[in-house]
Parts: structure tokens; C-alpha cells; sequence
């Protein structure tokens, strides 16, 4: 191998062994200040570095989208099809209840999925308690509070890095 070969391969990286698409719906960009007695202090900030450091540990990027907007989220989810993520992690937040839009965006791009909530929804009230997403997705995790993404990505790159 000549010297410039050698010195090009130390300075590529090798490819990602994972890509793991983290998206978060409405409101989400407020953690940490908004109603903290039942969404917590952790910032969306906090629990993406957290998930990036991870990921990268793993060898896998992870990627975190929020958004305020249903189409956004659904144009983020159909282009995820043709990027090669491997793993969508989804908090739809609000939209939980309400979008079949975006059910049908994840079923579009069969992209296995795994659906957190920071709360118990199941401990709110009656409207939360049904989800769009749940009869499709790998698993749900909820009530966890931040603790549930890493759970998720956990999960998620057990399911990518070993299958």
C-alpha cells in the first residue's frame, strides 16, 4: 500500500454501522420549561447529545428532527426512505392522537419504528390514551421521561447492528 493510500484510509472514517432518524413533534422544543412536573427539566438539547453521544459510541449517527408542523415531519419521515435510515425513533407528541398522515408516512417507508412518550399517557387523560402509531411500531415506551429515548436508541441499535 503507498504512503498516500494508507494516509487517505486514516482520514475517512469508516461508514456508518447505523443511521438512526430521532424526530419529535409539536411542543417538544420546550422541554424543560414547559410543565416540568410532567415532562421534566431535560432540555431536547440535552437528550440529543446525550442520544448523539451514544450513537456515535455505537458507531451508528443519529439524527434528531423537531417540528411544530405535521407536513414538516412528514416530508422528514419520506425522505428518510431514501436516505438510508435504518431506525426511526418517534415521539409524535400531540399528533399521537390525531394524524393518520403521519401513520401512513412510516407505513410508506417501512421503516421500523419505536414510539416514546415522556409521560404516562396512559395516566392522563381519556383523549391521550389512543395513538396512531402504537399498533405499528417495533415497541412503545412511555412514562420514562428522557430516559425513554435512550432506551429507544438502545433498542434501536441492537435491532440495526445485529440483524
Amino acid at each position: 500500500m503507498t504512503q498516500s493510500k494508507r494516509k487517505k484510509s486514516a482520514e475517512t472514517p469508516p461508514p456508518p454501522k447505523a443511521r438512526v432518524l430521532v424526530l419529535h413533534g409539536p411542543n417538544l422544543n420546550l422541554l424543560g420549561v414547559r410543565e416540568p412536573e410532567i415532562y421534566g427539566h431535560t432540555t431536547l438539547s440535552d437528550i440529543h447529545a446525550a442520544m448523539d453521544a451514544r450513537g456515535r459510541a455505537a458507531g451508528a449517527v443519529v439524527e434528531s428532527f423537531q417540528s411544530n408542523h405535521e407536513g414538516q415531519l412528514i416530508d422528514r419521515i419520506q425522505a428518510a426512505g431514501s436516505e438510508g435510515v435504518d431506525f426511526i425513533i418517534i415521539n409524535p407528541a400531540g399528533y399521537t392522537h390525531t394524524s393518520v398522515a403521519m401513520r401512513d408516512a412510516l407505513a410508506a417507508v417501512a421503516i421500523p419504528y419505536v414510539e416514546v412518550h415522556l409521560s404516562n399517557i396512559h395516566a392522563r387523560e381519556p383523549f391521550r390514551h389512543h395513538s396512531y402509531f402504537s399498533d405499528r411500531a417495533a415497541g412503545v415506551i412511555c412514562g420514562l421521561g428522557a430516559y425513554g429515548y435512550m432506551a429507544a436508541l438502545e433498542f434501536a441499535l441492537s435491532h440495526t447492528l445485529h440483524t
